[in-house]
């Protein structure tokens, strides 16, 4: 099969129902940036956290903007039309998570190599001076709860799609509640007299990000190389690319099968003389996944000629 530009309709309700989640995230996080910056303080937690929040929203600006552009028809300039959109959103995507993991972990590296001491000092509200610690937690609970839902959400979603940039965002929302917890803990250190608390937990979590960064920027530079596809969540290739081999192989015989991935699609190359009856998607992927396979060519293998 071929596929000429848009979205199949197999999978038209999941990607905009990928989309309404993006537009809630942008939403809520805003929302919680301008409340985490409101009580900021001097927290080193606090302050990456507010950063962390902020660079949380580029995964789910680049995923409406490759869906949009995904749905355009290709023309004279692109006349393969826009399904690498999602293959550069996910580039993107995964150096805005190892730029997170990267800024946390420098921050935090600094602050106890420089054994700064953060303090968290007191706040009047309406006659009455309180710790602004409290303050602090109270803001870093509100900003675990939106991500931990719409991360949720996601997932199940990215994995139907096959959207690696929609997965990717949901780690950049465990993330994002993982550090208001993480922050937490640091402001109770702070009030306990502990000054590493803050850094070594914006620390812990950061190792954890950049992990997750790394493995998600190694796919994203695979998938622009023309390499195999790849699983959501590991650089192994992925289940269904696996079947299309094996369901190539076992009508054709042992012959050469390549395979790429653009975007959410999978192009195949077969060294084999063109059949009589060529195989529908169907026939080799099924019917949930017909979709993924946007191509299938057959080349036939050259042979020297003999020598007179």
């Amino acid at each position: 099969m071929s596929l000429h530009g848009g979205i199949p309709a197999a999978i038209v309700d999941d990607v905009r129902r990928g989309e309404r989640l993006e537009w809630w995230t942008l939403a809520w996080m805003t929302s919680v940036v301008i409340v985490m910056g409101l009580v900021m303080g001097s927290s080193q937690a606090m302050k990456a956290a507010v950063i962390e929040d902020l660079l949380s929203l580029v995964p789910a600006i680049v995923f409406l903007l490759s869906t949009h552009w995904e749905r355009k028809q290709p023309n004279r300039r692109f006349p393969f039309g826009y399904r690498r959109a999602n293959s550069l959103a996910f580039l993107v995507a995964a150096t805005a998570l190892l730029s997170v993991g990267a800024f946390l972990a420098y921050e935090s590296v600094t602050t106890l190599v420089h054994q700064e001491h953060p303090t968290v000092g007191g706040i009047t509200l309406f006659g009455h001076t309180i710790w602004l610690g409290w303050l602090m937690i109270a803001a870093l609970a509100y900003s675990v709860v939106p991500p931990m839902i719409v991360g949720h959400l996601k997932h199940p979603i990215a994995t139907r799609i096959r959207d690696k940039v929609l997965h990717t965002d949901a780690l950049m929302q465990k993330a994002d509640w993982q550090t208001g917890l993480a922050g937490i803990a640091g402001i109770i250190g702070i009030g306990l007299g502990w000054w590493w608390a803050d850094a070594a937990a914006a620390l812990f979590i950061s190792l954890s990000i950049i992990k997750d960064a790394i493995g998600a920027l190694e796919k994203a530079v695979a998938e622009l190389l023309d390499g195999t596809p790849r699983a959501l969540d590991s650089n192994d290739m992925s289940e269904d690319a696996e079947q299309l081999t094996e369901a190539l192989k076992k009508q054709f015989g042992d012959i050469e099968v390549r395979l790429r991935e653009t975007g959410r699609y999978i192009a195949a190359e077969v060294d084999c003389a063109p059949p009589t009856v060529v195989p529908t998607a169907k026939d080799l992927l099924g019917d949930e996944l017909a979709w993924r396979l946007a191509s299938l060519t057959f080349r036939p293998v050259a042979t020297d000629s003999p020598v007179n």
